[in-house]
């Protein structure tokens, strides 16, 4: 559902106005819907984390709308990932982290466990039924998880992944392979990643997916090839990447008459986006699983199964790309506000 459908209702009549505005109502409503819309995305312009509508009128969010505050600003915060209609910070300076709710403006502060104090940190948000992961009404964690295998986490402003009932982050090589934490049985291991030789020059070149039938899948793209992979694993526990999907983006976009000006561009620019001006993967949306990509200066939505493709227009590829998805009617957001020690 668009932000304006409840609007348009509410708007009939009275009695309408009523239903449409009654928190069982719209309780029941998200629950009918299930998965929420994307609104936009998230993305530092100028170092501060700004809002980016994707929605066309009378849908389009105002950019101000989903502020953070003081926490969109990149030399003191630093985002860790967006899930569920929230945003989990880091607060470099105190070393805690702040779980916020662009939506209803709650915002609030969690203690990061000792054991993390002296480490560089990664992390994920999600809201889940009976999650054991975080008792919310204490502001407890639970127990420490730990696996024996030497790992460090690939570290260019990737989100990791949501795939069934398991997390999922990248390593710094494909050799190194992946990680998985398991949020029912509360296991961390490292899996194999796919028979692949490139490896994260630059990081916006690859990201876990959801392949089909639920499957753990990985995306690695390298203008003009983009190329998915799906792990299978058999009856007796031993898993296979097979190849997925092979794509010609130039079947999908046509050439790129750009490319000689991007390529100066990546010799000027300093980010883990550009790598080598053959474009990149910007984010992964897990709901819908739509995938964002940068062509020179372009960026386009593409859904994974049927591999249609969407410009976005008047959009020009900046920075890491965070995108957002929760039910929204307008005028119920409250813009920057923030409760650090509320129950948020």
């Amino acid at each position: 559902p668009q932000p304006s459908s409840l609007i348009r209702a509410s708007a009939v009549c009275r009695r309408w106005r009523s239903i449409t505005t009654d928190p069982r109502f719209l309780g029941r409503f998200r629950a009918h819907h299930r998965k929420p819309p994307l609104l936009g995305a998230f993305e530092y312009i100028q170092g501060d984390l700004v809002f980016t509508s994707l929605l066309d009128r009378p849908d389009r969010i105002p950019p101000g709308r989903f502020d953070l505050g003081r926490y969109s600003d990149h030399r003191d915060y630093g985002v860790l990932g967006f899930r569920h209609g929230r945003v989990l910070v880091l607060d470099h300076v105190r070393k805690d982290l702040v779980v916020c709710a662009p939506v209803t403006g709650e915002q609030r502060r969690v203690a990061v466990p000792p054991e993390f104090k002296t480490v560089h940190l990664n992390g994920a948000v999600l809201c889940a039924a009976g999650d054991p992961g975080h008792v919310h009404d204490t502001g407890a964690w639970s127990n420490l998880v730990s696996t024996a295998a030497p790992c460090q986490l690939f570290d260019a402003g990737m989100d990791g992944s949501l795939v069934g009932k398991a997390l999922y982050w990248l390593l710094t090589t494909m050799e190194a392979g992946i990680v998985e934490f398991d949020l029912e049985e509360q296991s961390l291991v490292v899996i194999k990643g796919p028979p692949v030789t490139d490896d994260f020059p630059g990081g916006g070149t690859h990201r876990i997916i959801q392949a089909e039938d639920g499957a753990v899948g990985f995306a690695m793209m390298s203008y003009p090839h983009f190329q998915t992979w799906q792990r299978n694993v058999d009856a007796h526990g031993v898993a296979t990447w097979v190849p997925w999907k092979t794509v010609d983006l130039r079947n999908i976009f046509g050439p790129r008459p750009q490319i000689g000006r991007t390529r100066r561009m990546a010799r000027l620019t300093r980010g883990w986006d550009y790598v080598k001006g053959t474009g990149g993967i910007m984010c992964y949306v897990e709901d819908t699983d739509v995938i964002f990509i940068h062509t020179d200066v372009s960026v386009y939505m593409i859904q994974l199964n049927s591999m249609q493709s969407k410009s976005i227009p008047g959009k020009r590829f900046r920075s890491a790309y965070h995108p957002f998805m929760s039910f929204y009617t307008p005028g119920t957001a409250i813009a920057g506000g923030y409760n650090e020690d509320g129950d948020g």
